[in-house]
């Protein structure tokens, strides 16, 4: 029950920022999402529902997927696609998570590859 627990927290976090926070295609909202087994981010056009870019750890070919580094490599690989595409600045959802460990390298290497949020 504990864990039930825990993924009903983030639930209503997430409701709490998304009801704050939308993205456009000037503006993208950068969105995060932790698994086990790595760390995805990617850019949204909430208006049209589109996906404008996106960088997992598992492109990378690292051997270990979800530690702080690959978080890191992540948020510079989207920054890259991201500025690549035109889009310099963008909305950060953490998506629930605590801004630390993880989610904080992703980001991180996302301002050190050029977006500002």
């Amino acid at each position: 029950m504990a864990v039930d627990k825990k993924i009903r927290r983030r639930l209503r976090i997430k409701h709490n920022i998304r009801k704050k926070i939308s993205g456009t295609a000037e503006l993208p909202r950068l969105s995060v999402y932790k698994s086990n087994k790595g760390i995805y981010a990617q850019l949204i056009d909430d208006i049209n529902g589109h996906t404008l870019a996106h960088a997992t750890s598992l492109e990378a070919g690292e051997k270990n997927y979800a530690d702080v580094s690959a978080s890191k490599e992540v948020g510079k690989s989207l920054a890259e696609r991201a500025v690549a595409k035109g889009i310099s600045s963008v909305v950060f959802d953490r998506n629930g998570y605590l801004f630390h460990g993880k989610v904080k390298a992703l980001a991180d290497g996302a301002r050190d590859g050029g977006l500002k949020f």
